[in-house]
């Protein structure tokens, strides 16, 4: 029988003692991949105690992107201010460590498929059994309940089954290319951020009311998709309109698009009110558009937006980006250029508010993370530290919340538990 892994060494990243609104409150993370962590990240960042539980391999996420001998910058930033601690869920042993750990922490997060965690005896009353009014928040691709509850799903199938893929693209006559993709995981991280809010509504309730049992949270890919879709579902509603793909161009406002410059970049104008398109008529020295009966009232520009947006790219193809930028800045018309990660990690107003930020990372040096949202400034929350190695923190949250001693800790370890 091969001999069980050494333990990690200590973690040396435990950092300064956590500060920001939520610290106090302790997370215990059982998903994988982006919903749930990136929730988790959220709650993290300002200032909860999070405790990720993973399989002895690492979260797959550890392996997304570009990577140097195995370390991936994604992960340095997803799994930032989180405890790591290696867990085999698929143990029978497995399960009474789980429910101690839960014993010590006020929220769980899961983003299994649907049942999977009452398949390790987890489900919610097992959870709820360690403690009672601990918030238990689940994100799936359907949700909890409902016909396509057991189907599986990533947030690119949240995206395009919320409406969103389908209106990731230009107008149908422009290209016959399949609907182009945002570009980011961006149905997992919506559905993260609403699971995030269905947390503090969960904690606030249960401090307001002082129940004793806390709420479950359902949040679904597909739903949070939709519930952003602005007009979608009503206009269909009202009208039998289905709302089709406008490109660059917003369908409701104009002129509100991108337009091209000399040096070959594009720069978003957004003068999609009569007293700011007036100002850009001025600015582009045809005042006079802005009586032109084709666009008087946001109802006229929009139904005849192609042809003001080919005078306003006519006007932009002669200045240079740098130029348009300067010149509608100083207008005081809403614009700026399509930026790249190039451009957004050299931004002073980024950086400024530490939007983009510089964070220590052991396998890479000073590296750049994307800030803190939402800011509060009294009390702004901070990265601690960067993603951990897996199971970098096995020993220290076992011995701290679970109570076990290190020779307990070497036989889980021996037995393959953790």
């Amino acid at each position: 029988m091969p001999d069980p892994p050494p333990p990690p060494p200590p973690s040396t990243r435990a950092g300064p003692p956590r500060r920001g609104p939520l610290s106090g409150i302790r997370v215990l993370e059982l998903g994988h991949f982006v919903a749930a962590p990136f929730a988790a990240r959220l709650l993290g960042d300002l200032g909860a105690d999070i405790v990720k539980i993973e399989p002895p391999s690492g979260d797959p996420v550890r392996q997304w992107g570009r990577q140097v001998d195995g370390k991936s910058p994604w992960w340095s930033m997803h799994g930032r201010n989180k405890r790591s601690v290696t867990v085999d869920l698929k143990r029978p042993q497995a399960r009474h460590l789980v429910l101690q750990l839960a014993r010590a922490c006020d929220v769980v997060v899961e983003n299994f498929r649907p049942g999977h965690l009452a398949k390790l005896g987890l489900d919610d009353d097992a959870l709820r059994s360690a403690r009672h009014d601990i918030v238990i928040a689940h994100i799936s691709g359907y949700g909890q309940d409902g016909p396509y509850r057991d189907r599986p799903a990533f947030g690119v199938i949240g995206e395009a089954m919320g409406g969103l893929r389908y209106l990731s693209n230009h107008p149908p006559e422009a290209t016959a290319l399949p609907p182009v993709r945002v570009g980011v995981s961006i149905g997992d991280s919506m559905a993260g951020i609403y699971a995030a809010f269905g947390i503090m509504v969960s904690l606030f309730h249960r401090e307001r009311h002082g129940t004793d049992r806390a709420g479950s949270v359902d949040v679904a890919l597909t739903e949070s998709v939709l519930s952003v879709m602005e007009g979608l579902i009503p206009e269909f509603a009202a009208f039998g309109s289905i709302r089709e793909p406008a490109g660059a161009r917003i369908p409701t406002a104009a002129p509100t698009s991108a337009y091209p410059t000399a040096d070959g970049k594009w720069i978003l104008i957004a003068a999609n009110s009569d007293s700011l398109f007036a100002k850009l008529a001025r600015l582009m020295g045809a005042a006079d558009l802005a009586d032109d009966t084709r666009f008087l009232g946001n109802a006229r520009r929009v139904t005849n937006a192609a042809a003001l947006d080919a005078i306003i790219g006519a006007w932009s193809r002669t200045l240079t980006s740098e130029e348009l930028e300067g010149r509608l800045t100083s207008a005081d018309i809403p614009n700026t250029t399509a930026f790249t990660a190039a451009e957004i990690a050299a931004d002073p107003q980024f950086r400024f508010r530490k939007m983009v930020r510089e964070v220590d990372d052991p396998n890479f040096g000073r590296l750049l993370h994307t800030g803190i949202v939402p800011h509060f400034p009294d009390d702004p929350g901070a990265v601690a530290w960067a993603g951990p190695e897996i199971g970098e923190h096995t020993d220290e949250v076992l011995c701290e919340l679970a109570g076990l001693s290190p020779p307990e800790i070497a036989k889980l370890r021996g037995e393959g538990v953790v």
